[in-house]
């Protein structure tokens, strides 16, 4: 098995598991409780809080453990709208925000709140002129990723944080794609709101974080006890809090090494592919980009069928999001891009890892090559005269 779906989900570190596995087995207390049992419990989330606002420079009471991106996401973008819709209600993102931004945006504007969807640049980039543009006096949050998860397009979120702060605007930043890597968010970006995963960084799934700046308004969606600070109501789930802490511990002590590594391979993978395929486009290639990730666009291919051919050589990558799996439309990050429908349909995505080796490069050159002509040798796809990059 040659595993390239990395910005999907990374396997359990086995050192992160043995860190777990106590609060499955034998300290199982509710940190509630008041005795020592729930006790032991509650030392080890507040350990690991530490251990996580160490990461991202933080204050411990500044980090809010949540079950996963999504929820942190949701919890930023409506916690701000509900908190602050007496002082305005027009909210600023992307045309290329994952889909537990997008669709949070689009609920709220069924509850009368106004989105400003800006656009972004052919390489996948937005502008900070075309962000303050779109913004007015009733504008309470911008939300922009700090790096796409499709195409690894690095987001000027510094910048962003820095106007917002200048016009007294909640900002959030989905790091979903950055924490415990390369780029790891910090507060030091200026975001108010930090939103962060798990199980992308070799962590457990089930389990994601938000950093909330002291004084963020911020409304809590669970309402119940007073867990998080009264933020995120619900019986903590220790093991797999203890085990975010300890992945991302990790995954920050060896994140240098890791990144030059990885761009390496990536820089590889693509410069054979473009050598061995003709009529190839790597997306997002004039940006600043994540170093594990490439999305490529193939002419006269469907992306999916690509996927399946690679599937049957033991080779797993994706078309895009694994949160749109099974949904036909094409990327809506690629249509934002400028692509069309048919190229969009026509494109990949391999994202890196720790356990992909140079050989493992040099195998997958090979098998998408071999799958790429055969495919066009069988396509009836109208060709889209894909630009080589």
């Amino acid at each position: 098995m040659i595993y390239l779906d990395y910005n999907a989900t990374t396997p359990l570190d086995s050192r992160v598991f043995e860190a777990m596995a106590p609060y499955m087995k034998e300290r199982w207390g509710n940190p509630s409780s008041p005795y020592s049992f729930g006790n032991e419990a509650r030392i080890a989330v507040e350990k690991a809080r530490r251990s996580v606002a160490r990461q991202l420079g933080c204050k411990p009471p500044e980090v809010i453990f949540t079950s996963c991106g999504t929820e942190a996401d949701n919890l930023a973008v409506r916690g701000v709208a509900n908190a602050l819709r007496h002082r305005g209600n027009h909210i600023v993102t992307t045309a290329v925000e994952h889909h537990a931004v997008l669709n949070t945006c689009r609920a709220l504007e069924n509850q009368g709140y106004r989105v400003s969807y800006v656009p972004v640049e052919s390489d996948g980039a937005v502008r900070i002129g075309n962000v303050e543009k779109n913004l007015s006096p009733d504008t309470i949050l911008i939300t922009i990723m700090h790096a796409n998860n499709e195409t690894g397009v690095i987001q000027p979120v510094e910048e962003i944080a820095a106007l917002a702060r200048k016009r007294k605007i909640v900002f959030h930043t989905d790091a979903v794609q950055t924490a415990g890597k390369s780029l790891s968010p910090s507060c030091e970006l200026g975001a108010d709101l930090i939103s962060f995963s798990a199980h992308k960084f070799y962590g457990p799934k089930g389990a994601g974080g938000l950093f909330v700046r002291q004084g963020t308004p911020l409304d809590p969606l669970l309402t119940g006890g007073p867990h998080e600070r009264n933020l995120r109501a619900g019986t903590e789930n220790v093991a797999a809090i203890v085990g975010l802490s300890e992945a991302l511990a990790l995954a920050s002590e060896s994140a240098g090494s890791e990144s030059g590594r990885l761009q390496k391979l990536r820089d590889r993978f693509e410069t054979r592919i473009k050598s061995a395929v003709p009529r190839v486009k790597i997306n997002g290639a004039s940006a600043p980009r994540v170093p594990n990730t490439s999305s490529l666009t193939f002419d006269s291919v469907d992306g999916e069928s690509i996927v399946l051919g690679l599937d049957l050589r033991g080779i797993y990558v994706s078309t895009g999001s694994a949160c749109s799996t099974g949904d036909p439309a094409p990327s809506h990050v690629l249509l934002a891009m400028g692509l069309s429908p048919k190229e969009a349909q026509g494109s990949i995505r391999i994202s890196l890892g720790k356990h992909v080796r140079e050989e493992d490069i040099d195998t997958v050159v090979q098998a998408l090559t071999d799958t790429v002509t055969r495919l066009r040798g069988i396509s009836s796809i109208e060709t889209t005269r894909v630009p080589s990059s």
